[in-house]
């Protein structure tokens, strides 16, 4: 598909007035080859595979970014999960140690983030899930760009209560910063570009690129010069934005690839917000017509708007990726922060509306004294409307610690001020106790 010069036109208005630009350029390699059965040999064989990627990414990206005049806001790297990485080794000191060389390679070479510190345990733990598990509170508190996943079910399998109790005793354990790097997910996508979900799945390539977009200043202005359009107009216009964001991804995309001699992958369609003002899915909500993001309509709302992107998405690229929707993360949305700190938008609400977005809980500031039974349960929730919906949904909560309904936490940078909420008024569930795997749902069945 060809670029004409009013569509260029149209973009460097966006990248000039409406803060449009590229949310992360993640190259997703394969390390399975540098499986060793002793952690030193395999991080030797992991640095050796990884340094001729990693030597050419940043400059590349830079320079296209130069080229194009675009802001790419965030240079990432994906591997291959790393449970499977410690079958052969199995422990969790070896764990932490692997934890450890991957944020200092990151660091070294000016990576951003570095995803694959994750488990698939949703039908069961192996050897290397368990060492993982029992070493992934102590690497992600000890790490600043290492980010990671327990995906604990899937449609086809079920939800392992188990792993979701575990999950809830990990998060409790990691320090505000460590936890905004950790999610526990439902049928994970294997080319997310985005953290803590990205990783280097099984079916993909030995290297690939994908693309993250932003862009909400983007849709934001289009809605606001349209106040009186009625729901059909306002949805054809969200389109036609998200056609314009997603082709810019896709034309990043290529050409990072082309600069690496590394395939281009995908591009995830998620509109992503930012804490910075101008920036913010929840405001596209409200100019859309709603008093405060929470209220009634919000679910209708996000789910014009979602449709809208992903039509849109959908025409302007090659291949769609990721988790493709809206992402509400509360505290990266400096609007829905600022929400959920008034009491607008509480769990429950947040709950409903991830039936109609890609992302579910995420970015939720809550008691650092939180019982285990109570994080287990707004887990178990989020998975059950992945199971039931059949879709991708993850869950990422922040413990603050001594944090109360209404405060904020600042966690800096593109994670903005946590808001602590209320989540139960209940402290024991002993549903959540009982263990095991519930049965996948009838979604299953029409799976063949």
């Amino acid at each position: 598909m060809r670029f004409d010069p009013k569509e260029i036109g149209e973009i460097l208005e966006m990248l000039l007035f409406r803060e449009l630009d590229i949310r992360a350029v993640t190259l997703s390699v394969n390390t399975l080859p540098a499986i060793r059965h002793r952690v030193s040999d395999t991080i030797s064989a992991l640095e050796e595979l990884l340094e001729p990627y990693l030597k050419k990414l940043r400059p590349a990206v830079e320079k296209v970014a130069s080229r194009l005049g675009v802001r790419i806001v965030t240079v990432r790297l994906a591997v291959s999960p790393v449970s499977i990485m410690l079958e052969p080794i199995g422990d969790a000191k070896s764990a932490v140690e692997l934890a450890y060389f991957l944020d200092d390679l990151a660091g070294k070479y000016g990576v951003d983030m570095v995803g694959g510190f994750s488990a698939f345990v949703h039908a069961g733990v192996s050897r290397g899930d368990r060492a993982l598990m029992e070493g992934l509170a102590e690497a992600l508190n000890g790490t600043s760009r290492l980010a990671g996943f327990l995906n604990v079910a899937s449609t086809m399998t079920g939800i392992n209560l188990d792993a979701v109790r575990k999950s809830a005793d990990i998060i409790l354990s990691l320090k505000p910063h460590a936890a905004a790097r950790f999610a526990v997910t439902a049928n994970l996508p294997e080319d997310v570009p985005f953290m803590p979900g990205a990783y280097h799945g099984l079916g993909l390539p030995d290297a690939v690129i994908n693309i993250a977009v932003s862009g909400p200043g983007v849709v934001e202005a289009v809605v606001r010069n349209l106040p009186e359009a009625d729901a059909r107009t306002l949805h054809d216009a969200i389109k036609r934005a998200a056609f314009k964001i997603t082709r810019l991804g896709e034309l990043v995309g290529r050409e990072v690839s082309k600069e690496l001699g590394v395939p281009f992958g995908a591009v995830d369609l998620s509109v992503a917000p930012s804490p910075k003002v101008g920036d913010s899915v929840a405001a596209i909500l409200e100019a859309m017509g709603l008093p405060r993001v929470g209220s009634p309509g919000s679910v209708f709302a996000l789910a014009l708007f979602v449709d809208a992107v992903k039509k849109g998405g959908a025409m302007a690229v090659s291949n769609i990726g990721g988790l493709s929707g809206a992402f509400i993360p509360v505290s990266e949305d400096a609007v829905m922060a600022q929400a959920a700190a008034e009491g607008a938008v509480t769990l429950d609400t947040l709950k409903v509306m991830a039936a109609v977005c890609n992302t579910g809980l995420d970015m939720i500031g809550i008691p650092g004294d939180a019982s285990a039974d109570v994080v287990a349960a707004i887990i178990a929730d989020v998975m059950a409307l992945a199971v039931y919906l059949d879709k991708p949904l993850g869950v990422r909560l922040v413990p603050v610690p001594g944090g109360k309904p209404g405060d904020y936490y600042d966690l800096g940078g593109l994670y903005g001020k946590v808001a602590v909420m209320e989540i139960s008024r209940y402290s024991k569930i002993p549903l959540m106790s009982r263990g095991g795997t519930a049965p996948p749902g009838v979604e299953r069945l029409k799976k063949g």
